[in-house]
């Protein structure tokens, strides 16, 4: 079976052994950056475009924002494309398009019924036109604009083997190279099953569970992913606390990103929590925020454009200024 695997998804030999093993052990995830929690595009800068889209990858990029989270589906002839819900009705003008074909099921349309939808004109009249796009679109507009990715996968029951395709899919796009799986991508979802079977099949995958597991829960999930990615609501500088202290998959600390967060203070708060990523609409604007919390009112500005204001949330702020300037030399 592991053999079998190992020939659906050219990955290398460099992947590993498995969960636990010493190969999987000897080429560890780079530690998340001990600074300013990452600021991550939700669905794109969905609060700029229309979510899921190219023009709001772009849209995430012109504010100057590296990661990007989607979600990915399958089309009724095996297609990945990008969607977050699993009809596409909300997003997409497929009830004009196709009356008869309610409830409008990412799953019950071929790629080239999908392709004739207006994903854009819902959000606004300057959208129209625009396209949902495949993953494969999505990760050469990433390569573009030099952004990385946080990829959930949405809804996994529906679609029997999609991790698989996934990672095959990622592979032949040069996303599960070394240098780039270890700090330009997570895959993420909300089904524990699929979170396991991404960690089994490609165990140097940085992976994440959307969810709030209870505290006594916490150390099993350690064993399959590297991140517990709750909503902002559920947090408790308690809770950050007793993710950050277990050691993941590979013996790295493990991380919490939280979404959708909009607004500046509540930003900064979960920030001062200790969060490693924060998922918003809105990302241009949230680290514009982070950054003035760090800067204070009017104090003078000090190194990396920052100075006086919350010392510790300042020094978190310039430790990941650091540490991303550091990324991009290597």
């Amino acid at each position: 079976m592991a053999l079998g695997l190992a020939l659906l998804i050219p990955v290398g030999p460099w992947f590993g052994a498995g969960p636990g093993s010493a190969t999987a052990a000897a080429a560890p995830l780079p530690r998340a950056a001990v600074g300013a929690p990452l600021v991550i595009a939700h669905r794109g800068a969905s609060g700029h475009a229309p979510e899921n889209t190219l023009a709001a990858v772009d849209a995430a990029a012109e504010q100057g924002v590296t990661w990007v989270e989607v979600d990915v589906q399958r089309t009724r002839d095996g297609e990945l494309v990008l969607l977050h819900d699993t009809t596409l009705r909300r997003t997409t003008d497929a009830a004009e398009r196709f009356p008869d074909r309610a409830p409008w099921n990412v799953g019950d349309l071929d790629l080239a019924e999908v392709r004739q939808l207006d994903a854009g004109s819902w959000f606004s009249p300057k959208f129209a036109g625009e396209r949902v796009p495949t993953l494969r679109e999505l990760l050469r507009r990433l390569d573009r604009n030099g952004q990385r990715l946080l990829l959930e996968i949405k809804a996994p029951a529906r679609y029997p083997g999609i991790e698989r395709e996934i990672l095959r899919e990622l592979a032949r796009e040069g996303w599960l190279r070394p240098l780039r799986l270890y700090g330009s991508l997570i895959l993420q979802s909300f089904d524990e099953t699929s979170v396991r079977t991404v960690h089994r099949l490609a165990p140097q995958v940085k992976t994440g569970f959307l969810g709030s597991p209870g505290r006594d829960a916490l150390a099993g999930y350690a064993s399959f992913t590297h991140q517990i990615n709750s909503r902002h609501t559920d947090l408790t500088v308690d809770r950050v606390a007793d993710v950050r202290k277990l050691r993941g998959p590979h013996g790295r600390r493990m991380e919490v990103f939280t979404w959708t967060v909009d607004d500046g203070p509540t930003a900064v708060r979960l920030a001062g929590m200790g969060v490693d990523g924060i998922i918003s609409n809105r990302p241009g604007e949230i680290r514009e925020a982070l950054r003035g919390a760090v800067r204070g009112p009017s104090a003078p500005e000090e190194e990396n454009g920052a100075a006086s204001g919350d010392p510790a949330l300042r020094t978190r702020v310039l430790d990941g200024g650091r540490a991303a300037a550091g990324r991009r030399r290597r």
